[in-house]
């Protein structure tokens, strides 16, 4: 388990993820109904037609849950019962849920042969490619998904991203019901919307409700992701554990986002309810689909969000400064060699627009360019010293190149999500080790995350061999493809040996 998840008070979360993977027997029941399930959903065509904003009533609920109900399905998500047993004992249904109660005892693990979790997920395509959250399949060594009319499939897991919470199945079979994406951006506040997913364990629940507003962030990927995005739809339509990956449609049935997080104290509906907008959710498993990674660009700016007011004050004590709160990003600084730099844009500097869309704080901004790729430009109005200022800035990635990267271009480092750094002769000793690697920045959902290693594990050696430095880990598995075998250290000094696949 993380550190990130040991930092985690059960009280603190205010902003909790509402279908993600849970541990427990007692949350699985045979009748399902208990089961934590993860939902998913899809949207219809993009025609401006769909996000039309109207009174809503009988037939029109019907027509929308009988287009969208057949194209939604359950997905369980079964893991390795050792590996789970392994990790230490901290509050991952806390920190998904909230507390349950405050005194709830932990269970145990679900038995053997039954799922570790369930939720939902949505059909976007007749050949079988299905949409959900990332934290609806994370840790999964097997994923089934079982449809409205009760047949079953073993989907192949084509990507994740954690920034968004996005992933992308596959389930083999053609001429399946699914859904379309629409342009979430036409969405009104006030508009009607239905969520359509399995929660607690319900399968094919329908809940109504409206947009209850937009550009939302509660801060919860930050989580599980060091560069969020969070730009949520939020509605007052019911919302629970198993909703997760599940379809918010507009009463047409059309697509305009994925069910994702709840904001609640006790876990369950309180009246909030958080989706990924559609845009978004398409941009990211097109990506996937395309290069088998999600292309994100980057303005290259650090920021300060004005319109948050307990963040302007505490800049303002910090740095002497004077600031106002309000709308726009307040620059702080500049990354060298990134686009912002290239534009001539400045630390000081208010970003107000892109493409002239306004930003009025971070999940604006977060939402605006999240949603593009390396390469891609975008026109940004920014003021300096009260002057309006318009700029067209070329994004680029963390490394400054502004192409589009597949997998085979990827470093080793980055294939499996991890850098290493040389142990120490003091480390050795105290281990009584003859090699190892200190494992650092292990990224959320990676190969290395996924065998349970994380930031100051120790690697002893790779597919047998020993490995004193990074550069002994990219020999070893420059140009591999097949399974690679990894021993470690972990935490507790417990000498561990688990694998992965390269392709």
């Amino acid at each position: 388990m993380k550190n990130t998840f040991k930092k985690l008070m059960p009280y603190a979360l205010t902003g909790v993820i509402s279908g993600a993977t849970v541990f427990g027997a007692s949350h699985y029941i045979s009748s399902e109904k208990n089961g934590e399930d993860f939902s998913y959903f899809t949207t219809a065509s993009n025609n401006a037609s769909f996000a039309g904003i109207g009174s809503a009533v009988g037939d029109d609920f019907v027509k929308a849950s009988k287009t969208t109900v057949p194209a939604v399905v359950t997905i369980k998500n079964y893991q390795d019962r050792a590996a789970s047993q392994r990790m230490p004992e901290t509050d991952m249904f806390d920190f998904f849920f909230g507390p349950q109660g405050g005194n709830q005892q932990r269970q145990q693990q679900p038995p053997k042969n039954m799922p570790s979790g369930l939720g939902s997920g949505v059909i976007i395509s007749p050949d079988g490619y299905i949409i959900s959250n990332n934290h609806v399949v994370a840790g999964a060594n097997k994923l089934e998904v079982v449809l409205s009319n009760k047949k079953t499939y073993i989907a192949t897991l084509i990507g994740t991203d954690p920034n968004t919470d996005i992933s992308l199945l596959k389930i083999e079979e053609k001429g399946l019901p699914y859904l379309n994406f629409a342009n979430s951006d036409l969405t009104e506040v006030g508009q009607w919307v239905l969520a359509v997913g399995n929660p607690l364990g319900l399968n094919s629940t329908v809940t109504a409700g409206i947009i209850s507003a937009k550009g939302r962030s509660i801060d919860i990927l930050s989580q599980q992701s060091r560069t969020p995005i969070e730009s949520f739809i939020q509605t007052d339509a019911a919302i629970n554990p198993g909703n997760s990956g599940g379809a918010l449609v507009n009463v047409n049935g059309d697509l305009i986002g994925i069910n994702t997080a709840i904001q609640s104290k006790t876990g369950y509906y309180e009246g909030y309810g958080f989706a990924v907008p559609s845009n978004l959710a398409r941009k990211i498993v097109e990506d996937i689909k395309k290069f088998g990674l999600v292309q994100r660009g980057f303005l290259g700016v650090g920021s300060l969000d004005l319109s948050n007011e307990m963040q302007v004050a505490a800049y303002n004590q910090r740095e002497k400064k004077n600031l106002k709160a309000g709308d726009g990003i307040y620059v702080t600084e500049i990354t060298k060699k990134s686009g912002a730099e290239d534009a001539g844009i400045q630390p000081g500097d208010i970003i107000t627009k892109i493409d002239n869309t306004d930003i009025s704080g971070f999940s604006d901004l977060s939402l605006a360019i999240g949603s593009r790729r390396p390469g891609d430009k975008v026109a940004v109005t920014y003021t300096r010293n009260g002057k309006v200022n318009n700029v067209n800035v070329t994004l680029k990635d963390l490394k400054g190149g502004t192409s589009s990267r597949s997998k085979d271009d990827l470093t080793v480092t980055e294939k499996i999500g991890s850098e290493f750094e040389p142990l120490s002769e003091r480390v050795k000793t105290d281990y009584g080790l003859e090699s190892g690697v200190i494992a650092k920045n292990v990224t959320e959902g990676s190969e290395m995350d996924k065998i349970g290693v994380v930031d100051n594990y120790i690697v002893m050696e790779i597919n047998g061999k020993p490995v004193n430095s990074q550069k002994d880990v990219e020999k070893i598995l420059n140009n591999y493809k097949g399974n690679v075998q990894v021993k470690y250290v972990d935490a507790y000094g417990r000498i561990t040996t688990r694998g992965f696949k390269l392709q």
